[in-house]
């Protein structure tokens, strides 16, 4: 399979009766544009991980700090007893 489809797919194209043959440099592009897309799509995924890390990270502090409530509650209750 090509790293250039859409290049390979319209690499002929009729102008004036003419046929003018796409240069290197459109499939060069085309690469250059996957490659940039591609990396976009992994920040994307990388963000999405560190939103989803961030919020657990939320909840095992607020559950953190439910526990540390029971305890010094239940401390205060043996101490008075």
């Amino acid at each position: 399979m090509s790293d250039t489809p859409r290049t390979d797919k319209n690499r002929f194209h009729s102008d004036i009766g003419g046929w003018v043959c796409y240069s290197s440099l459109c499939r060069q592009l085309e690469r250059e544009l996957h490659a940039a897309n591609s990396i976009i799509r992994q920040q994307q995924l990388l963000d999405e991980e560190n939103l989803r890390l961030q919020e657990r990270i939320k909840r095992l502090e607020e559950e953190n700090d439910a526990m540390r409530a029971d305890l010094l509650l239940w401390n205060e209750k043996e101490v008075k007893l």
